[in-house]
């Protein structure tokens, strides 16, 4: 995922950490680790290195999983494909 967008291997690894020790159960448990993120359908998104690219998981609240999806610029966040997902 990073492969593509080097410059943002730092930061996601620091929400890699947060997020797999996170028990979150619902995107108000999510904004307390990360205040700017949104939900749409089932998909969270989190903004990475400040704001300048999107990551798209897909969130299973209950069954306390998260898949990171995608890690796109806001050109390819526009054009919308990743919302196949939610």
């Amino acid at each position: 995922m990073t492969r593509k967008h080097p410059q943002a291997t730092d930061e996601v690894a620091a929400w890699y950490k947060i997020a797999r020790q996170a028990r979150w159960r619902n995107l108000a448990d999510v904004r307390r680790d990360f205040p700017q993120a949104d939900q749409i359908g089932r998909v969270v998104v989190f903004n990475i290195l400040h704001n300048q690219l999107r990551l798209i998981t897909f969130e299973a609240f209950r069954a306390q999983r998260i898949f990171a999806k995608a890690l796109l610029t806001h050109k390819e966040y526009d054009r919308k494909e990743w919302m196949k997902w939610s």
